[in-house]
């Protein structure tokens, strides 16, 4: 059915990218219709691990990362993976990654990176006083944990970085040092890097609900529906979804990693790429957990939700298609019971989400090159429930044709022009 109204502001994507979004622009007096895509599963806002991960600054793209891929991609259950049938189809992306693995794109990103969680900190005091949501987050830290002195080494540059960039921590060199923060650690975790400031919200899926219905007290509207091509007209941005067409004066790209497809009916080719993320929920009463475990080198967390455990993670870079591989969760789980040997694995719950990357682990927040009425925000890989408040702030100003509050060059819709065959000559 056509809707011949003209909308003020239309978001596509109801995930914590575009909810945030939607919230901010009200802010600014905007009228707000969100479109949410039709979906049989829990979207990834929902069901994520529920960190603020402001301490994670680095990059996935490091320099020296390459030689060191190839290991992981041949284990198909490892923390990085590609299924055979798709590497051929992900090659231009991963060029693009060993690209800004390179030192200097490598600086560059970091910094932005950097400036963007920073922003994000701030961003998520103001959202939380505003939503009203302090109860749904938990200041209880976290702990990365590594295997011995040799792998602590390695990481020591990391912290460095952190340390460069005013992040607090405190580095514990012994397996009585871990217990006393979270007891019942296995001991082959002899070091770690404990960040007392790392917040969680107590379920990913509680915090979307909260924000979705402020938006909707506040007069917000949304509705069921996806969106399927963006036809900029001189009467505003033409809409086609799944229930018809519809007219804005304004539109936010939000919807994570389908938003490439919305971006490419304009004629912007933005390497989007998805990280299918795993994990189980086990029920109340599984472990004492204390704080927000990250175990690096194994490319998994376990983490607090609701009074259970949430142990998931890895990356499977395998697109939107190809069926759930739900080995990888079953693997991760079996891993955190060795390194936790009270915890309890039955009852649990499986689950497999999308999560919208970069080969450069910046999202993109602009303008689309091809009419300003059309903003960006997606892109944000496994930190977009950390940056979306920061980037609702973002958007909001470039919606209000207001100067942002950092430099967002970096974020750019056009950084990723040229085909990958021109890059390569």
């Amino acid at each position: 059915m056509t809707d011949s109204q003209v909308h003020d502001s239309v978001v596509i994507g109801a995930g914590i990218i575009g909810l945030g979004s939607a919230l901010a622009l009200q802010a600014r007096g905007r009228q707000v219709m969100v479109l949410d895509r039709e979906r049989e599963t829990a979207r990834t806002s929902d069901m994520n691990a529920g960190a603020f991960a402001f301490a994670d600054i680095v990059p996935l793209a490091t320099p020296g990362i390459m030689p060191r891929a190839p290991k992981w991609l041949l284990d198909p259950l490892g923390p990085l993976s590609i299924p055979p049938g798709y590497a051929i189809r992900i090659a231009p992306w991963m060029f693009r990654f060993w690209r800004a693995s390179r030192p200097d794109r490598f600086k560059a990103s970091l910094t932005a990176q950097a400036a963007l969680m920073k922003l994000s900190r701030a961003a998520l005091d103001r959202q939380v006083a505003d939503v009203g949501g302090a109860g749904l987050i938990q200041p209880e830290g976290q702990l990365q944990l590594y295997e011995g002195a040799h792998e602590y080494r390695a990481s020591l540059a990391g912290w460095a970085l952190r340390r460069d960039h005013a992040i607090r921590f405190d580095l514990l060199e012994s397996p009585e040092a871990i217990a006393e923060i979270q007891p019942g650690l296995d001991r082959r975790f002899t070091h770690a890097g404990f960040t007392p400031a790392w917040v969680n919200t107590c379920d990913p899926a509680r915090w979307l609900g909260q924000l979705r219905s402020v938006f909707l007290e506040r007069g917000g509207r949304m509705t069921d529906c996806a969106a399927r091509t963006l036809t900029p007209g001189e009467a505003g941005v033409g809409i086609e979804t799944s229930a018809g067409t519809m007219l804005a004066r304004n539109v936010v790209v939000a919807a994570g990693a389908w938003s490439h497809r919305l971006a490419r009916t304009l004629g912007d080719r933005i390497p989007l790429e998805t990280e299918r993320g795993y994990n189980t929920t086990l029920p109340e009463g599984a472990l004492d957990l204390r704080t927000h475990l990250t175990f690096s080198r194994h490319g998994f967390v376990v983490t607090k939700i609701n009074g259970g455990i949430r142990v998931g993670g890895a990356v499977e870079l395998g697109g939107l298609d190809l069926p759930p591989n739900y080995k990888r969760a079953d693997i991760l789980l079996q891993k955190a019971r060795s390194f936790l040997p009270q915890l309890k694995t039955e009852n649990g719950t499986r689950w497999m989400g999308f999560r919208p990357s970069l080969p450069d682990s910046l999202p993109v927040i602009d303008r689309s090159p091809r009419d300003r009425r059309i903003l960006y925000a997606f892109g944000h890989g496994h930190l977009g429930l950390t940056q979306s408040a920061g980037t609702a702030e973002l958007v909001a100003s470039l919606s209000g044709e207001t100067p942002p509050p950092i430099d967002i060059s970096a974020f750019s819709a056009l950084r990723f022009q040229g085909s990958f065959q021109g890059e390569l000559s």
